[in-house]
């Protein structure tokens, strides 16, 4: 091998290396792909939840629904078909049943438990004009998630609403104060409505609404009166809750 091809080689050699440190550099770089996290993930429950569930999509496949509920046990307690004789269930019979109402609210459920529901018949062979949407309390518990992903989840469980049919509304609920006084929770499901309301296009396809404050007393205490156990409502809360929504709900119905 002669000296000019020895020189050749090492120069090739050097610049691979230098092109293999430098793409290694880039890679470590790059931004990291993010996992994605548990409120977006659509999962079933188990027990007696799969029950209503089915519950749910048998209403659903008998059609007629206009008016939808959505949420988790504060929804739940409005009462209806499928629900037991909740604090709601008097103001629910009495004045959103005639609007052809249903409540698919079930306790203890996230934004991934709606989430899959939808995906999994409760939209089937209904396309109601408007659906109240309230969910993601559970999901603020401790660490579980951080108010940006319990957002993410709400929006998916939207976007799920309106492909499952352009003409539905949704309005979309702040969700409610808990605890007795202001705590670091409420911090943080103050912070996810932040986010949610930017979801709001002028009620177009969705309303934001807040109510929140019509709980509180001045000193953004609650009382048991309101909330017993200072996140399930009493059926005063249910008369302020559907004092403080029936107007936008009737607006957006077209009644």
């Amino acid at each position: 091998m002669t000296r000019s091809t020895l020189r050749w080689t090492w120069f090739a050699g050097l610049a691979l290396a230098c092109f293999t440190l430098s793409g290694t550099s880039f890679a470590d770089d790059a931004p990291k792909k993010k996992e994605p996290h548990s409120a977006i993930k659509p999962v079933p429950r188990d027990g007696n939840w799969m029950k209503r569930h089915e519950k749910f999509v048998s209403i659903a496949e008998k059609g007629g629904v206009e008016l939808l509920f959505l949420g988790d046990s504060i929804t739940d307690a409005w009462g209806g078909e499928g629900h037991g004789n909740g604090p709601g269930a008097k103001i629910f019979t009495e004045e959103f049943l005639p609007m052809k109402a249903a409540n698919f609210g079930i306790g203890g459920d996230r934004t991934q438990h709606v989430l899959w529901r939808l995906q999994n018949g409760e939209l089937k062979n209904i396309q109601p004009k408007v659906v109240m949407l309230m969910i993601g309390t559970n999901n603020s518990n401790g660490k579980d998630n951080t108010a940006e992903e319990i957002a993410d989840g709400v929006k998916l469980i939207v976007e799920e609403l309106k492909k499952n049919s352009s003409k539905t509304k949704v309005l979309l609920l702040g969700i409610f104060p808990r605890g007795a006084k202001p705590n670091p929770q409420r911090e943080k499901l103050a912070a996810v409505n932040a986010i949610i309301s930017k979801l709001d296009d002028g009620g177009k396809t969705v309303k934001y609404l807040d109510i929140g404050s019509k709980f509180l007393e001045a000193d953004g205490t609650l009382t048991k009166e309101v909330m017993p156990d200072f996140l399930h409502l009493s059926p005063k809360g249910y008369r302020i809750w559907a004092d403080a929504v029936k107007s936008e709900i009737t607006a957006l119905l077209g009644k």
